[in-house]
């Protein structure tokens, strides 16, 4: 018996191929581009373009863990691909932006990004890597930052909606509220549809005891995208105050000794006393504050630590958090918390790694 002819791919073969996962991809069927670009990836285990394609069918068909792994093996065959460091970017910051790790990561690749596509000159895929850039550090809390990539952003593209929402979202982030209102009322010119706006106008109105127009601008976002802004769970003032008296007999009994001259108390909305007494600001959406002087900071001396210190919990904020009766009841507890760690002395870093950030 004679030897087994293999057939091999050639270069016009493999460029055929490649067509027909990039065929499938664009027409939804990521099953298929994932099994094609799989197939070819058999016979040429290093090529970029396949291994971009797999990693990005696995993000579309939802298995994060994999796509997580398939964009690392992408970048390790070809570092300074920018299309590859640019889908892998925006699925760290867009698609695990609840990891703060992950989003730091995609933050590392908007910045080689960034350099590449100087050096290339394409102007389009450095306005796309300063939006995403501008997106994580909204999403970290560095919003003066994400403002400056967010502006420079919109020098390559002054009408982008994108780059025009994210920064809107920054401004209010960043308590600017006029600027947020007028900037999202630019968006609406041109995007009278587009949801972030109508809702963080309805924010907007809320801060301003305009509740008709808040209202109304929360309706119609949850009339654009039902799943991204369903309604509040609501719950009765009796109610809210006993899922906080539940919270405070779960603490730990070491902590309660803490909260013995700690006045508790539930708000609808903070003031923008609350939010503008530190530099940064505080972010308005905030669930909870600390009111005071950390027990490990106080002084017998220092006649300010004598003012009873606070935590305040806001209402509206947290219903606006959660999307079921039991997930509210939960994060109720955790801010109570959240804010406790602050009494004691804890920052951010240290809550975020105890998980009660």
């Amino acid at each position: 018996m004679g030897k087994r002819m293999v057939k091999r791919s050639g270069p016009g073969d493999v460029e055929e191929r490649l067509e027909r996962v990039a065929s499938a991809f664009e027409s939804e069927d990521f099953e298929r581009a994932l099994a094609q670009a799989e197939a070819l990836l058999k016979e040429a285990p290093g090529l970029p373009e396949a291994l971009h394609y797999r990693a990005a069918a696995l993000v579309e068909l939802g298995q994060l863990e994999e796509a997580a792994h398939a964009y690392h093996q992408a970048l390790k065959v070809s570092p300074d691909g920018l299309e590859i460091l640019l889908t892998a970017a925006d699925f760290l910051i867009c698609r695990m932006g609840e990891d703060r790790e992950a989003v730091e990561d995609g933050l590392a690749l908007c910045a080689r990004g960034l350099k590449g596509a100087g050096r290339a000159d394409d102007v389009e895929l450095v306005y796309e890597f300063l939006l995403l850039e501008g997106m994580g550090l909204n999403q970290l809390g560095e919003c003066e930052r994400a403002l400056a990539s967010l502006e420079a952003a919109l020098t390559h593209m002054p009408r982008s909606v994108d780059a025009l929402v994210e920064r809107g979202i920054a401004l209010f982030e960043l308590c600017r509220f006029p600027e947020a209102q007028a900037g999202f009322e630019r968006v609406l010119k041109d995007a009278p549809d587009e949801a972030w706006a109508h809702h963080y106008l309805g924010l907007l109105a809320e801060r301003r005891g305009d509740m008709r127009e808040a209202r109304k601008r929360f309706g119609k976002a949850q009339a654009l995208m039902p799943e991204e802004f369903p309604p509040p769970v609501a719950l009765s003032e009796e109610e809210f105050d006993r899922a906080l008296e539940a919270a405070v007999k779960a603490l730990p009994e070491h902590v309660k000794g803490y909260l013995d001259n700690v006045t508790i108390s539930v708000e609808a909305i903070p003031s923008d006393e609350d939010l503008t007494g530190q530099s940064p600001p505080l972010s308005p959406c905030i669930l909870g504050v600390f009111r005071g002087t950390p027990v490990g900071e106080r002084s017998v001396t220092n006649t300010y630590d004598h003012f009873p210190a606070a935590i305040v919990l806001y209402q509206r904020n947290l219903e606006r958090f959660a999307k079921t009766r039991e997930e509210l009841i939960e994060q109720i507890g955790i801010t109570v918390m959240h804010e406790v760690g602050h009494l004691v002395g804890l920052d951010e870093d240290d809550l975020w790694e105890r998980g009660l950030d």
